[in-house]
């Protein structure tokens, strides 16, 4: 059960991480506005409380271990939002950070 909570808090994170900055980009780079950017800024507040909750206490861990969510979900977002599509090795290696994501947080430790 703790590391299904962990595996959602990590999909709502990058949820508000990669949708922030993706909002900021929308501002900026293709001339949406301050109202797209405000809300991107916003996103990326809220995803700064949503790692707070993972049960691990290490920061460390914590956002190490994102990092591989971050990856696969930048990828996922890109194909959702852009029509992006990834070829063999941007999915090679995001299951390789998600790979590296699971042995960060998730493996049992002796202490």
């Amino acid at each position: 059960m703790l590391i299904l909570r962990s595996a959602a808090l990590f999909v709502v994170a990058a949820f508000f991480e990669i949708g922030g900055a993706w909002l900021v980009w929308q501002g900026l780079r293709e001339h949406r506005g301050w109202l797209w950017i405000g809300a991107g800024v916003m996103a990326l507040g809220v995803y700064g409380f949503v790692a707070t909750f993972q049960p691990d206490a290490h920061f460390g861990r914590v956002l190490a271990a994102y990092g591989g969510v971050f990856v696969a979900g930048s990828l996922a977002w890109g194909m959702v939002a852009d029509g992006y599509r990834p070829d063999r090795w941007d999915v090679t290696g995001a299951l390789i950070c998600l790979a590296g994501m699971a042995v960060i947080m998730w493996v049992p430790r002796g202490h």
